[in-house]
């Protein structure tokens, strides 16, 4: 049976009470980890995987698989949310954060937006101020065990402060730009910064 080109979207439920102040406005708690894609999974073989930063840099930066896994790594224990109206609570995501993967570049001044690009043709744009300062990173284990390729592994970006379109699958590297490019999602018509606590959800203003 073909993928379908975008999953369908799940049935809200009741807050428990105890957690309805991490819930942002319209979501509800999910307990599993829903499958959403634009497009079918890509399969990524570990011995053809690379990451890069590239665009506005002094120098484009590449890692393969086994230097990644070298990068000094972390755990990060963060709710996300998705525009579907699903939230998932404590989620345990390892791998490498974007500030430190951006002590291996210097940004030119005029760089102000950054384009994260998947092997699979998806992009999403972001702000510079939206990945830094723990804001971001590149995950490649949920759960203590490598991400699966449905869930975006071998390596995804996660942004957990936005709606979880922003938190690219099968990320193969970010481009840094002087101005904004809106990517997949944002050119369809959502908004173009996505955050669950204003319901940033469908506008595309810019």
């Amino acid at each position: 049976m073909a993928e379908k080109f975008v999953s369908r979207g799940f049935v809200g439920k009741r807050q428990p009470a105890d957690k309805a102040g991490r819930i942002p406005p319209g979501q509800y708690i999910r307990e599993d980890f829903p499958v959403l894609s634009a497009g079918p999974t890509p399969r990524v073989q570990l011995d053809h995987w690379t990451f890069s930063i590239e665009g506005l840099v002094q120098e484009k930066v590449d890692w393969n698989w086994t230097e990644f896994l070298k990068l000094p790594a972390q755990s990060f224990i963060v709710d996300i949310s998705c525009v579907t109206k699903w939230t998932k609570l404590d989620m345990n995501w390892e791998g490498v954060s974007l500030d430190t993967l951006l002590d291996y570049v210097k940004l030119d001044p005029k760089a102000q937006f950054v384009t994260a690009y998947s092997y699979e043709g998806y992009t999403t744009n972001l702000s510079i101020a939206d990945i830094v300062n723990g804001q971001a990173f590149i995950a490649y284990k949920y759960a203590g065990k490598p991400l699966a390729p449905e869930h975006g592994g071998p390596a995804r970006l996660v942004v957990p402060h936005l709606y979880f379109w922003k938190s690219a699958k099968w990320v193969a590297g970010l481009r840094f730009t002087e101005k904004d490019e809106a990517g997949f999602w944002e050119s369809a018509g959502y908004h173009n910064r996505g955050d669950p606590w204003k319901e940033e959800r469908y506008s595309n203003t810019f």
